[in-house]
């Protein structure tokens, strides 16, 4: 952490990490908390005191009642699902109003937004993206193409507006002939959900981050999704629609590259995927469903099996690359805990060909393994790196030696207590 500069935690490979854990624990030493890409179909998991919460569009900042949580203005908000998440926490306890501020400038995910992300998954047939139907997509379309909704408008014209970009939707669809759907009473629960945001700070956040910065304070910038997920430089086209690397927390934020001090990479212990998309590592066998089963790995939004397998080195690495990770990670340790051996991905191959960078297709390539013995001991229990079963401590080492990136943080469990600073 540095006074007066903004921390960025990132997800580096292909999200689901747990960023909301980590962003949850590391809350206490940070001033501001900001969301800066993504949408809804991040669902960001946090346990504490016996208690669960899924987190789609609000930073996980928000459980610590002193610190101030940002939408920043590379989000997009759906109205209904931002109340139906806001409305979960007020019933625990939370006040949100007055420590939860959303950026004017964010871009509104629209009822027809929703409709267009099926009607084009549809039109692709066997080669859909394998999107969570949350309007994601097209609202970024939209934002590119300046013809976006945003938070601002609704305090200016709101009506005609969402009329405008309502009919010029409804005209695209009749176009794909996708005319088969009904959003009346969605798109009540959609108003309603305007009428709720219009409580909150809708403000120029990005002057309020400079602020912030000039009076010394520090700032959390929390990812969503992953850096392969990355619109330029994930596995394309099966990515998201946002800038989810840490170039991103500037254009995201609107803070000055010089103002970002540490960038935390998290990633798992093994591999996982969600949706569509290259994943040289996948484990179709009784292994990936061991993993899966074992670290739960499903979607915390859509409730989708994860796709799983080992850990993917060349995809670790370009990551930390483009990232400029100053600090990795490491979450889930504890579900290896039953390997004999654990595998770890270092090159991948196809057609006689070996590469150890990340090729521009993706597609067909083979994973290529070194073998490291497991530890054959429950990390549930373990609260300090002294506690390490040798083959765990080895298996850090390892990671860090091929990534040239130390490994601050481990995880061993979902709970906030079973977080380890190394």
């Amino acid at each position: 952490m540095t006074k007066g500069k903004v921390d960025a935690l990132l997800g580096i490979v292909f999200g689901d990490e747990g960023k909301g854990k980590v962003v949850d624990y590391f809350t206490p030493r940070y001033d501001v908390v900001a969301r800066f890409a993504g949408g809804p179909n991040a669902g960001h998991t946090i346990i504490f005191d016996g208690k669960k919460f899924v987190l789609r569009s609000i930073p996980s900042g928000i459980f610590d009642e002193g610190k101030i949580n940002i939408i920043g203005n590379g989000c997009v908000i759906a109205p209904d699902l931002f109340m139906s998440e806001a409305h979960e926490l007020e019933a625990a306890g939370y006040e949100l109003t007055k420590r939860l501020h959303i950026s004017r400038r964010a871009h509104l995910i629209l009822p027809t937004h929703r409709v267009l992300d099926r009607a084009y998954e549809a039109a692709k047939g066997k080669n859909k993206v394998g999107t969570t139907g949350k309007g994601i997509g097209p609202t970024y379309s939209d934002k590119a193409a300046r013809v976006g909704l945003r938070v601002g408008d609704i305090l200016h014209n709101f009506d005609e507006k969402y009329k405008a970009l309502k009919a010029r939707h409804e005209q695209i669809l009749r176009d794909l002939h996708y005319t088969d759907y009904d959003i009346t009473e969605e798109e009540q629960k959609w108003m309603q959900g305007i009428e709720y945001m219009r409580k909150f700070n809708l403000t120029d956040t990005e002057y309020e981050l400079n602020h912030a910065l000039a009076e010394g304070k520090n700032v959390l910038a929390e990812g969503a999704q992953g850096s392969l997920l990355d619109i330029d430089h994930g596995t394309y086209p099966y990515v998201s629609s946002s800038s989810t690397t840490s170039g991103g927390v500037c254009t995201g934020l609107g803070i000055a590259p010089n103002s970002i001090g540490h960038v935390f990479g998290i990633f798992k212990a093994y591999s996982t995927r969600v949706g569509g998309g290259p994943f040289p590592v996948e484990l179709f066998d009784e292994t990936g469903d061991t993993i899966r089963h074992i670290g739960n790995e499903y979607g915390a939004v859509t409730g989708r099996n994860r796709r799983c397998g080992w850990l993917d080195l060349v995809a670790l690495k370009y990551a930390i690359m483009i990232n400029g990770v100053t600090d990795l990670v490491m979450m889930k340790g504890d579900v290896l805990d039953g390997f004999d051996t654990i595998k770890v991905c270092t090159a991948y191959t196809k057609d006689g060909e070996t590469v150890t960078e990340i090729p521009y297709d993706t597609e067909g390539w083979q994973p290529v393994y070194e073998e490291l013995p497991g530890w054959k001991t429950d990390l549930t229990a373990v609260r300090a790196e002294k506690d390490f079963p040798a083959a765990f401590a080895s298996y850090i080492a390892y990671i860090e030696k091929a990534t040239g990136t130390p490994i601050k943080i481990v995880s061993v469990g979902p709970d906030r207590e079973a977080t380890i600073i190394r």
